[in-house]
């Protein structure tokens, strides 16, 4: 079963992400609901994690590649 946050992008993930750790900070909140807050910012953390893992080896592909053509 796929989560919510599996269709976010990076922008609107780590968006999310940053209201919640705000949200936290403040204290405020239940502690059942501050659980929940933690658990859902964890998932958009690794979702934030995988998102610029991704972008990092699309990098290295193209700066390899390029190296390729240019030592050609």
């Amino acid at each position: 079963m796929a989560s919510d946050t599996d269709e976010l992008d990076f922008e609107d993930a780590l968006e999310k992400l940053e209201a919640i750790v705000a949200e936290l900070e403040a204290g405020e909140l239940p502690l059942q609901e501050a659980l929940d807050k933690f658990e859902k910012g964890m998932e958009l953390k690794k979702l934030c994690e995988q998102k610029l893992t991704e972008a990092e080896a699309r990098i290295e592909q193209y700066v390899e590649s390029e190296s390729q053509e240019q030592s050609s």
